[in-house]
């Protein structure tokens, strides 16, 4: 499954108009055509893109890269004296390493960056600038359902590995309780959010994904926590998420949300608080 130009501007950061006029300039990009005339790109213009994009951003001409080699490239990137365009070069392996199923590769670029920055700063630094990048395409189902679960599954176990390895809670409260509701199966955004509760030695009631209203409200209340917390990644419909809000306003508990969602939405419930962003989700959690 090829990608169109427009996917390619979603992830590149380049415009649609520039990448065209590359290709009538340059060589570095020849995309197929469909039936109909449609550019299609491949994984490898992906990943050639990626790569222009991020050594154009830092000074070089784009007629002084299409003269490149690939490996010449990679190296000039290599030499950009910036910790962004590090970080940057990073999540443009991983999205690499995802189109092309090079799970091993992918895993080991995790592990690297986890042992030297540790897990917290791998997952806002690097997985989340990734999971943007990706993530529109991932709602538009254009990464083919392979691509996505494994490299989904990676994380997730580095996530899990992480809380495992952490002591356990030393406070006595607030409590939280994190789910997710039915439909909902991205479990990454609540993890890690399970990861930051308990390295802070807040006590956590993890649910998970695909939640049914009724089996929530059963947990709420018999445990009776000071805060329900949900990280929503895929927009539920209009009536779901009202009865969603309705249900979170009846509780004595405060409910933060995150995630897509949450950048969209505002809340008339005072007991419902929506955290539009990973570092108000992280300030959020410090100040407790």
């Amino acid at each position: 499954m090829g990608f169109s130009i427009k996917e390619l501007e979603t992830i590149s950061g380049i415009k649609a108009h520039t990448i065209r006029i590359w290709e009538q300039r340059y060589h570095f990009l020849k995309p197929s055509r469909t039936a109909t005339n449609i550019r299609t790109y491949s994984n490898d213009e992906l990943k050639t893109l990626l790569t222009v994009a991020l050594l154009n951003r830092y000074g070089y001409k784009i007629s002084r890269i299409d003269e490149m080699p690939p490996e010449k490239r990679r190296e000039a990137i290599m030499g950009i004296n910036s910790p962004e365009a590090a970080g940057e070069f990073l999540v443009n392996e991983l999205i690499g390493c995802m189109v092309d199923l090079r799970s091993l590769d992918f895993e080991l670029i995790l592990n690297s960056h986890i042992r030297e920055h540790g897990l917290e700063k791998t997952i806002t630094s690097l997985i989340f600038q990734f999971l943007e990048k990706v993530g529109i395409l991932w709602q538009t189902d254009r990464i083919n359902p392979a691509q996505e679960h494994i490299v989904s599954n990676i994380i997730r176990q580095k996530i899990i590995c992480g809380i495992e390895y952490l002591p356990m809670p030393f406070r006595t409260g607030p409590e939280f309780l994190l789910f997710l509701p039915e439909g909902e199966f991205h479990e990454m955004g609540l993890l890690f959010v399970y990861y930051l509760l308990k390295k802070r030695g807040l006590p956590v009631v993890y649910l998970g994904a695909n939640v049914p209203l009724k089996d929530l409200g059963y947990v709420v209340e018999i445990k009776q926590p000071q805060f329900i917390y949900l990280h929503l990644t895929t927009a539920p419909s209009n009536t779901r998420f009202e009865r969603l809000l309705q249900q979170l306003g009846q509780y004595n508990a405060q409910s933060l949300i995150s995630g897509f969602v949450a950048s969209r939405a505002y809340s008339p419930i005072p007991n419902v608080r929506f955290l539009q962003s990973l570092p108000e989700v992280v300030q959020t959690i410090e100040t407790l």
